[in-house]
């Protein structure tokens, strides 16, 4: 699969960046013939994300490595439990372990976060949803933690929809004039989302046409009589300063989504180690 290659040549660009030409400690000091198993264990709870990249790590270095999940993308993991074991030669292991254990850290820090937003919005219409704030190279990876953490993915790329926002309007004078560029030049089956920083923005956006509106840093009295106006009518998204403190409230005006860049910009690592067995 196509999806599967693209995570294999993100691997082994990480390998080359770590590994390089051979990891000069592990070759002296560990004997060709030694053997170990070793698991990577959760030091924090968390939600797991990017335990089948850590797998595929050890394999990608050497394929005779025999890797277990314990604990599927997606779960829930507390403090001391076991995410992967791993069995095989001890060089390899050791020379995988960095790689694999940056993947898992990071994109389960992805899902912790995620699910942290996902729960605080629990029990109104709101879906919390990422961005293309992403790391370089690894927006796939972090999009599907996104899903592992319960939350869901905005458009992929430039090329897979459509979202005018404020310096496209700049650059051509108005919302409408945008609206209409847009709604002509692109396939039809593509839908417009504007961004509008007030009511009065926000009304020339829907007249124009827009299918949805990402409603850009507004007050919660604007995004609720936003939703009032229009909540039946076109999809409305809200952005900007979004933090665990204010989703809550966000959600409870009646937006539809809530865009979140901080899921994959400013997600802290969760806490893993890989522990030998004696």
């Amino acid at each position: 699969m196509a999806a599967d290659r693209q995570i294999d040549e993100t691997i082994r660009r990480a390998l080359d960046e770590d590994v390089g030409p051979g990891d000069v400690t592990t070759t002296a000091a560990v004997p060709a013939t030694a053997r170990a198993s070793a698991q990577a264990v959760a030091k924090q709870d968390l939600i797991v994300a990017g335990a089948d990249v850590a797998a595929r790590v050890f394999t990608l270095v050497d394929d005779s490595l025999r890797v277990a999940i314990k604990i599927p993308d997606g779960s829930s993991g507390t403090r001391g439990d076991v995410i992967l074991s791993v069995t095989g030669p001890a060089r390899s292991i050791l020379i995988a372990e960095r790689v694999a254990l940056n993947f898992l850290m990071h994109l389960s820090g992805v899902a912790t976060l995620t699910r942290a937003f996902v729960d605080a919005v629990a029990g109104t219409a709101a879906r919390i949803i990422d961005t293309r704030k992403t790391t370089p190279g690894l927006r796939g990876l972090e999009k599907r933690a996104i899903r592992a953490g319960g939350g869901h993915n905005h458009r992929y790329a430039l090329y897979d929809g459509v979202l005018i926002k404020d310096n496209h309007i700049r650059a051509v004078g108005s919302i409408s004039t945008a609206v209409r560029a847009v709604k002509a030049g692109v396939h039809h089956l593509l839908k417009v989302e504007v961004e509008v920083t007030g009511l009065d923005e926000l009304d020339e956006a829907v007249a124009a046409g827009a299918d949805a509106v990402l409603l850009d840093n507004m007050t919660l009295p604007d995004m609720a009589e936003a939703a009032k106006r229009y909540g039946d009518r076109i999809v409305l998204e809200a952005s900007g300063n979004v933090s665990l403190a204010t989703v809550r409230q966000i959600a409870e005006t009646g937006v539809h989504l809530i865009s979140v860049g901080a899921l994959t910009h400013s997600a802290p690592a969760a806490d893993v180690s890989l522990r030998f067995l004696d």
